[in-house]
């Protein structure tokens, strides 16, 4: 269990990263091949979703008493962050062909999000 705990604090650690990444990239910053058009909302709730993942990978990486709840917590926020992105992407100006990145984007880190929650759902029941 303490191998899945840092594994899971280090993965929320490089989630929080494209959280940021992409909070920066909705905010009109290129960075490389990579742009994406001005969305206020995208900035604010993937700013959220970072910064609440950063707070389950210090519970999980400082082994604190609410490593677990945390980092279910955390990821069930972030998770229901990118549901709503997805809502506001298909809902959008040309739905979901309108931007292919997003799409890819939000689908795999909704099936990462996932998956982490899976096991710190399994562990906690394990526990």
């Amino acid at each position: 269990m303490h191998a899945l705990r840092k594994a899971l604090g280090w993965l929320s650690v490089t989630y929080a990263a494209v959280f940021f990444t992409a909070a920066l990239l909705h905010t009109g910053t290129t960075l490389g091949p990579l742009r994406q058009p001005v969305i206020a909302p995208a900035v604010i709730v993937e700013t959220l979703c970072g910064a609440a993942l950063l707070a389950g990978a210090y519970g999980a990486l400082a082994a604190t008493t609410w490593a677990w709840d945390g980092l279910i917590y955390t990821h069930a926020g972030a998770l229901a962050g990118v549901l709503m992105g997805i809502m506001a992407v298909g809902l959008g100006p040309g739905g979901a062909a309108a931007n292919p990145l997003l799409i890819w984007y939000h689908g795999t880190i909704a099936a990462f999000l996932t998956a982490g929650l899976g096991a710190a759902f399994y562990v906690s029941r394990v526990r």
